[in-house]
C-alpha cells in the first residue's frame, strides 16, 4: 500500500482513476474493516496536527542567550565584586525586566499549534465494512471512505469519487475568494497546485453546497493543513531589533576585552613593582562597567512601550514589543490580496442584457440553494446575486420549486436547473459564457461581438463572468433537464471582490515612506493583476508571476531575482508564500500582512507579521501585530512610529558610545601618566549613573522629519565611525581637563574632571539628537530637558556636599575652577556640533552620488 508521505502527493492522485487509488490504498468503496482501520491507526498515528513543540524553558533560555545580556550579567558581577550594590541592582532589574517581557511575548506567540488544532473537526462520517458510521476525527486513517455535505468541514485530504453539485470554500488554503466546484473525474495529467485539484478536497476547507464521497489519501501531519502547521510552529526567526542589538553588543564586548587586557598589561609593564594590583583591577573593572550601555534595555523598553501605547489608540494591538521598531525598518511589505486589499466577498459588478432585473432573477433561479431545505444562499456567487435582488424579488423566489438539476462540474462548465411555478416550467442554464452561448439560438453576429467585447473588458479588470440562458417547456417536457439546446440568451453578470476604499491611499503613503508593496495571493493571475492595477501597484502583466512559473525557474538565483523584481505573485501556495518571504529576506527587511490559515507560515517567517481584524485564530497567533481597525492606513502610522523608536534607540547608542569611549580612552591613558588614579572607581560609576537618566529620556524624544522618510536598519559601520570620531573629540577635551587640573592635588583633578565629564555628556545628548545644527531640530521633550537640568545641578552640587566629599572623595571646586570647567564644556559643544554637521553633510552627499551612479547607464560612468 502507498501512504502519501507529503501532502503534495495528494495532487498526484488527481490524474488517477479511482480504482487505481483504491488499489494503492488497499481499500474499496465499501470502506475498511474495523480491524484494518485499527491496524492502520497504529501504523500511521492519529489524524491530528503535530509539530515540534517549543517548551517554556527553551523560550526562557532564548531571553538570556544573547551577547548583550552576557555583557550586562558580567557588568553586574563586576559591580558586586566592587561592592557597588546599587549599580548591581539596577543592572539586575534591567536584565529581569527585559527577560520577563521577552518571555511573555514569545510564549504567547508559540501557542500556534493549539489554535491550528481547532481546525480539525471532532467527528467524521465514514463507511466501515459497508456501514455508514460516525467516528472521532482523530481515528480517521488513509483508505477510509468519507462522506461530506453542505456545512461540513473536510476532516482529511480526500480524493473524491462522488461529487453532486459539490462546491468547497478553499480560501483558508489558497486565498481564493470564490468557492471551488468539484468533480469526481480523473484528469489527463496531475494537478500541480491545490487550486487545480478539482477532484480533491483538503483538510479544514468547508463544503458550501452539494454532497460528495471521497477516499482519505492523507491524514494528520501530512495533510495540507499539517504542512502549514510544520512551517508555522517550527519556524523561528531572530527579529531585526535582536540582530541589531547583537551586532553592537559583540562590538562593545570585543573592544572592552582587548583594551582592558592592553591597559592592565601596560600599567604593570610601566609601573612594575609600584603598581597596586588590587586598585588597578578595581579601576579596570569600573572602566569596563562604565562603557557597557546598561540602560539600553530600559531605553528600548520605554520607547517600544510608548510606541505600542500610541498604536493602541489607533486600534493596533502589538503582541511583540520589538515588532514596533521592526515595523519601522520594513523595506518590503507583502500583502495577501483577499481580505487585505479586498473585502473578501463577491458582489455583482455589472450586468449585460436588455432587462437587468430579468438577468439577475433568472440567475438566482438557477442557484443551488433553491432546492435545499434551508432556502438561503450559501455560495459566494449565489450570495452576491441574493444581495443584488430587491427584497420583493427575494420573496418571489420562494414560489418556485426545483424539479431537477444537473450540478455544475469543471468539464461541462455549467449547471442546469428545471424549475416550476404553477403550470409553467422553465429550463435555466448558468455557466461559462462561451459554453452557454453555443446552446443559444438566434444570436445575431453583431450581438455576439458585443458579448465578446463585454466579456473581454470584464476579464481585463479581473472580474468573473457568468452567462444565463433559458427556455420555456411544455407540460410533457417538464420532467427532464437533459435537453439543453434551443436556449434564449438572457444576459451576462460580472462579479468582483471589491477593493477596500482605504487601500489605494494607504499604498500611496507606503510608497512615500520608501516601502515597496508586493501582493502574494492564491487567486488567479487575472484577478490579482486587476486588483494590483486598481490600487496603482503594477503597470502591466510583466510584473506578475504565478507560483507555478516561480517554481519552474531553474536556479535559486533566478527565483531570487524574480522575488525582487515581481510585484504580484498569483496562485501561490502557503509554502510558496513562505519561500518568497525567505528569498526577499536575503536582501530586505520584510513585513507580511495577511489573515487566513494559509498565511500563517509566511506571517511567522516575516520580520514583522501583521493581520487584520477578523483573521483566523492561527493567523492572529502567528502575527506580531493585529490591526483592530480594518485599514492599511494604520500600518503606515505604525511604520512612522517604528522609525521614531529606531531613531531614538540609535540616538542613545551613539550618545552612550561617544561619551563612554571618550572617557574610557582618556582615563585609561591618563592612568599611565600619573602615579594615582585620575578618577576613582566610585566616581566613574556615579558619572555613569548621572548621565544614564537623561539618556533614558531619549526614548521619548521628538524625531526630525528627515528620519522618517526611508526605512532604517542598524548600520554598525556608520554608528562606529561617528562614535569614534566624536569619541576622539571627547578624548581630546578630557585631556584638556587633565592638562588644566593635573598639576594640582588628585582630588581637585578628580572633581574637575568628574563635573566636566557629566556636563559634556549632557551637551552631547542635545548635539547627537539631530543630524542638523541643534537649533534647527525639533525641541526636545519636557522629560529630557528636565532630567538634563537635574543631572547638571547634581553634578555641580554633589562635590559641595558632605555626602559627595565623604563618600566619593570630592573636593569643593573654587569659582575659577568651576568657570574653567564651564568654558571647556561649552567649547566641546561647539566643536562637536561643527564636526557632526560636516560628517552628516558629507555622508548625505556620498549617498546621493552613489544613488545617481546606480541609476545611470554603466557606459556613462568613467
Amino acid at each position: 500500500m502507498v501512504y502519501y508521505e507529503l501532502s503534495m502527493n495528494a495532487l498526484s492522485s488527481t490524474a488517477k482513476k479511482i480504482d487505481v487509488v483504491f488499489n494503492e490504498l488497499s481499500t474499496a468503496a465499501v470502506g475498511l474493516s474495523e480491524d484494518e482501520a485499527s491496524a492502520r491507526l497504529q501504523k500511521f498515528g492519529s489524524n491530528q496536527i503535530s509539530g515540534e513543540r517549543i517548551h517554556w524553558w527553551q523560550i526562557l533560555y532564548r531571553q538570556f542567550n544573547t551577547p548583550f545580556i552576557f555583557l550586562l550579567i558580567a557588568a553586574m558581577a563586576l559591580s558586586l565584586a566592587m561592592k557597588e550594590f546599587i549599580n548591581s541592582i539596577m543592572i539586575l532589574c534591567f536584565v529581569v525586566v527585559n527577560a520577563v517581557l521577552g518571555f511573555v511575548q514569545e510564549y504567547h506567540s508559540e501557542r500556534s499549534l493549539e489554535f491550528l488544532k481547532k481546525y480539525v473537526v471532532a467527528s467524521a462520517r465514514v463507511r466501515r465494512a459497508g456501514q455508514e458510521v460516525s467516528i472521532p476525527c482523530k481515528d480517521l486513517v488513509p483508505g477510509d471512505i468519507v462522506i461530506i455535505e453542505a456545512g461540513d468541514i473536510i476532516p482529511a485530504d480526500l480524493r473524491l469519487f462522488v461529487a453532486n453539485d459539490l462546491a468547497i470554500d478553499e480560501s483558508i488554503l489558497t486565498g481564493e475568494s470564490a468557492p471551488v466546484e468539484k468533480t469526481a473525474d480523473a484528469f489527463s495529467k496531475a494537478a500541480s497546485a491545490y487550486h487545480e485539484a478539482a477532484n480533491c478536497a483538503f483538510t479544514s476547507t468547508t463544503v458550501m453546497s452539494g454532497k460528495g464521497v471521497g477516499v482519505a489519501i492523507a491524514t494528520g501531519r501530512v495533510t495540507a493543513l499539517g504542512d502549514i502547521s510544520r512551517l508555522t510552529v517550527e519556524t523561528y526567526h531572530e527579529s531585526s531589533f535582536q540582530k541589531g542589538i547583537a551586532k553592537f553588543s559583540k562590538f562593545i564586548l570585543r573592544m572592552i576585552l582587548v583594551i582592558l587586557v592592553v591597559l592592565f598589561g601596560v600599567n604593570i609593564f610601566i609601573k612594575g613593582g609600584n603598581a597596586n594590583i588590587f586598585e588597578l583591577l578595581l579601576f579596570s573593572v569600573a572602566l569596563a562597567v562604565s562603557v557597557v550601555p546598561e540602560a539600553l534595555p530600559v531605553v528600548t523598553t520605554i520607547a517600544l512601550s510608548r510606541g505600542a501605547a500610541l498604536m493602541a489608540r489607533h486600534k493596533v494591538v502589538v503582541k511583540r514589543l520589538s515588532a514596533v521598531e521592526d515595523l519601522g525598518s520594513i523595506e518590503v511589505l507583502c500583502v495577501d490580496k483577499t481580505g487585505t486589499l479586498t473585502e473578501n466577498h463577491l458582489t455583482v459588478r455589472d450586468v449585460f442584457g436588455a432587462d437587468r432585473a430579468k438577468v439577475l432573477f433568472s440567475a438566482a433561479l438557477a442557484s443551488s440553494f433553491l432546492g435545499e431545505k434551508k432556502r438561503e444562499p450559501n455560495n459566494a456567487f449565489d450570495l452576491a446575486l441574493w444581495d443584488a435582488l430587491p427584497a420583493g424579488e427575494r420573496k418571489t423566489l420562494s414560489r418556485y420549486s426545483k424539479i431537477s438539476d444537473i450540478p455544475f462540474d469543471p468539464v461541462r462548465r455549467r449547471n442546469s436547473v428545471l424549475i416550476k411555478t404553477g403550470s409553467v416550467c422553465r429550463l435555466i442554464v448558468r455557466g461559462a459564457p462561451e459554453v452557454v452561448a453555443r446552446l443559444c439560438l438566434n444570436l445575431p453576429l453583431s450581438e455576439k461581438k458585443k458579448i465578446d467585447q463585454w466579456i473581454l473588458n470584464e476579464g481585463k479588470v479581473g472580474n468573473r463572468v457568468i452567462a444565463v440562458a433559458e427556455r420555456s417547456l411544455s407540460g410533457r417536457e417538464c420532467h427532464s433537464v437533459g435537453d439543453e439546446g434551443g436556449l434564449s440568451f438572457v444576459g451576462l453578470i460580472s462579479f468582483v471582490d471589491p477593493v477596500k476604499a482605504t487601500a489605494p491611499s494607504a499604498l500611496a503613503e507606503a510608497k512615500k515612506l520608501g516601502v515597496q508593496v508586493k501582493i502574494l495571493t492564491g487567486d488567479s493571475r487575472e484577478v490579482a493583476a486587476a486588483v494590483a492595477a486598481s490600487v496603482g501597484l503594477v503597470r502591466g502583466n510583466h510584473e506578475v508571476i504565478t507560483g507555478e512559473e516561480l517554481d519552474a525557474l531553474a536556479t535559486r538565483a533566478e527565483r531570487q531575482a524574480a522575488a525582487e523584481k515581481m510585484i504580484v505573485f498569483a496562485r501561490v501556495s502557503p509554502r510558496q508564500k513562505y519561500e518568497i518571504i525567505e528569498l526577499l529576506q536575503n536582501k530586505f527587511e520584510v513585513g507580511f500582512l495577511g489573515e487566513g490559515i494559509n498565511d500563517a507560515p509566511a506571517l511567522k517567517m516575516a520580520n514583522v507579521g501583521i493581520v487584520v481584524d477578523g483573521a483566523s485564530d492561527i493567523a492572529r497567533e502567528a502575527a506580531d501585530i493585529v490591526l483592530l481597525k480594518r485599514s492599511l492606513s494604520v500600518i503606515i502610522d505604525g511604520i512612522r512610529e517604528g522609525r521614531e523608536i529606531f531613531a531614538n534607540t540609535i540616538k542613545y547608542i551613539k550618545a552612550t558610545l561617544i561619551s563612554n569611549f571618550g572617557n574610557f580612552f582618556a582615563i585609561a591613558v591618563a592612568s599611565l601618566l600619573i602615579p594615582y588614579l585620575p578618577m576613582l572607581p566610585a566616581q566613574i560609576l556615579l558619572l555613569n549613573l548621572l548621565s544614564d537618566f537623561p539618556m533614558i529620556a531619549i526614548a521619548a524624544d521628538t524625531v526630525d522629519r528627515d528620519e522618517l522618510r526611508r526605512p532604517r536598519s542598524y548600520n554598525v559601520r556608520e554608528v562606529v565611525i561617528i562614535s569614534l570620531i566624536l569619541g576622539a573629540v571627547s578624548t581630546v577635551f578630557d585631556f584638556i581637563f587633565f592638562a588644566v587640573f593635573n598639576r594640582q592635588e588628585p582630588a581637585i583633578l578628580q572633581t574637575g574632571w568628574f563635573i566636566g565629564s557629566v556636563l559634556t555628556e549632557l551637551l552631547l545628548i542635545f548635539s547627537i539628537r539631530t543630524h542638523f545644527f541643534f537649533a534647527r531640530a525639533k525641541p526636545p521633550r519636557f522629560i529630557l530637558a528636565t532630567l538634563s537640568v537635574v543631572a547638571c545641578l547634581a553634578a555641580i552640587g554633589i562635590p559641595y556636599s558632605a555626602f559627595g566629599q565623604n563618600i566619593f572623595g570630592f573636593i569643593p571646586p573654587n569659582g575659577r575652577s568651576l568657570l574653567l570647567v564651564l568654558v571647556i564644556a561649552s567649547s566641546y559643544f561647539i566643536v562637536t556640533e561643527t564636526i557632526k554637521v560636516l560628517f552628516y553633510q558629507s555622508a548625505s552627499h556620498l549617498k546621493a552620488v552613489n544613488h545617481q551612479a546606480a541609476i545611470l547607464p554603466s557606459g556613462l560612468i568613467n
